[in-house]
């Protein structure tokens, strides 16, 4: 998807605590933890290196893929690096004909959101830009979102360049915007910066890892945050 360019005058606030709402991808929004698992288990095997646990391998999403491959294997060289992201990026293309569900609840959150004057909805994550604009072509969620960020064109999480370059492409102030995310390197992107930040607890991290991280929400399902975000419980 071809990022939308800002506006110009910005958005006239109606209705949501905040300007700017940026949402991590996998284990936020869409269910492709186990996806994500076996097809790096996968490249492992087809590379003839060690298999990574699956717990292993669920910390590390979110992460761009070199910090990813460079985490579960400190230590190689770049060449070696290079080849296994290449064959864990044939896995994933392979299995990623039809799109990993979103967790309940995400479509109609989304859509409630979308249908709300004064905010706009944003993507920062790990994924790349061919891996997120397939994932947009197989589901039509571009339709809910003015702009991302991916990993391998900015700094990966925890990093907060994606945030930044957002805050600054849509003139949102940090005290406007909030991440929500299921990692820790979601939160601390944020924190870094000191940007609001919602966990979810139904995705890569526990809730005892996520509360390190101060959020202001922490939230078991995508209900509870689309209510939080639209002041249901004031």
């Amino acid at each position: 998807m071809a990022d939308a360019e800002p506006d110009s005058a910005g958005p006239v606030w109606t209705g949501c605590r905040y300007r700017l709402l940026v949402f991590d991808w996998d284990g936020t929004l869409m269910d492709s933890a186990p996806r994500i698992v076996a097809c790096m288990q996968r490249a492992a095997r087809a590379f003839g290196w060690a298999v990574p646990s699956a717990e292993a391998i669920r910390d590390i999403i979110g992460l761009g893929l070199p910090e990813a491959i460079e985490r579960l294997y400190p230590g190689t060289g770049d060449r070696d690096r290079e080849a296994l992201q290449q064959a864990y990026g044939e896995a994933f293309r392979a299995a990623d004909q039809s799109p990993a569900p979103f967790f309940d609840h995400v479509a109609e959150g989304l859509e409630r959101l979308h249908g709300v004057g004064g905010c706009h909805m944003v993507v920062a994550t790990g994924k790349s830009r061919r891996g997120l604009d397939r994932t947009f072509a197989h589901t039509e969620a571009s339709r809910w979102f003015v702009d991302s960020r991916t990993a391998d064109l900015t700094r990966s999480k925890p990093h907060p360049l994606m945030l930044e370059e957002l805050l600054d492409a849509w003139g949102v102030a940090v005290a406007d915007a909030v991440m929500v995310g299921d990692t820790e390197y979601d939160l601390e992107m944020a924190r870094a910066i000191g940007m609001d930040r919602i966990a979810v607890t139904y995705g890569v991290h526990d809730r005892h890892r996520l509360e390190r991280s101060e959020p202001i929400l922490v939230a078991d399902d995508f209900r509870a945050v689309v209510d939080w975000l639209l002041g249901a419980d004031r």
